[in-house]
């Protein structure tokens, strides 16, 4: 039981089922109670900003932490490189971006929160914390909760720059960097 729990415990493969549910349920069953929810754009570009988020935390800080080998190593680039792209092509030319607004952002912002602290609260008790960046025990409670605080504002400013993009695509203007 502790390995499923330890290997449930990554934002990383949540998120990537997460993405697997919405892309299945659109594909087999869209008319459905829950493939209704997963068309809807808002939810779509909240997937879109987890799984992106997922690849940058890890290209920018996780990749170099290990050196997978052989089917590990194209795994996890698929968890980590392939998927996230491939999702933010689909966001970009497929899913309706017209009905997106500002305050949308704060609801995103549930699902990385509620990990956190299940993490962090799951981690107290068994002593295991999935990421290096939230390890109570190698970093102690302030700096943890301090790194929590940052991803929560990476999620929040790209929730943001999505926004900006959806609106700018909407009306037709461009948007620059």
């Amino acid at each position: 039981p502790e390995i499923l729990i330890r290997y449930f415990s990554y934002f990383t493969i949540d998120t990537n089922i997460i993405v697997a549910i919405c892309c299945s349920i659109l594909l087999v069953n869209p008319t459905s109670a829950l493939g209704r929810f997963f068309s809807r754009p808002q939810t779509q570009t909240a997937i879109c900003i987890y799984i992106l988020v997922v690849g940058i935390v890890y290209n920018l800080i996780l990749r170099f932490l290990w050196a997978p080998e052989g089917l590990q190593k194209a795994v996890d680039e698929l968890l980590h490189s392939v998927i996230p792209v491939l999702f933010l092509l689909y966001w970009f030319l497929f899913v309706p971006k017209n009905s997106l607004q500002w305050r949308q952002v704060f609801p995103w912002l549930i699902y990385p929160f509620a990990y956190t602290v299940l993490v962090l609260i799951r981690g107290s008790f068994s002593g295991f914390y999935p990421y290096p960046f939230i390890d109570v025990n190698q970093l102690g409670l302030n700096k943890a909760l301090l790194n929590a605080g940052g991803l929560t504002l990476v999620f929040l400013v790209i929730s943001l720059l999505f926004i900006a993009i959806a609106k700018g695509m909407s009306t037709g203007k461009r948007v620059t960097a």
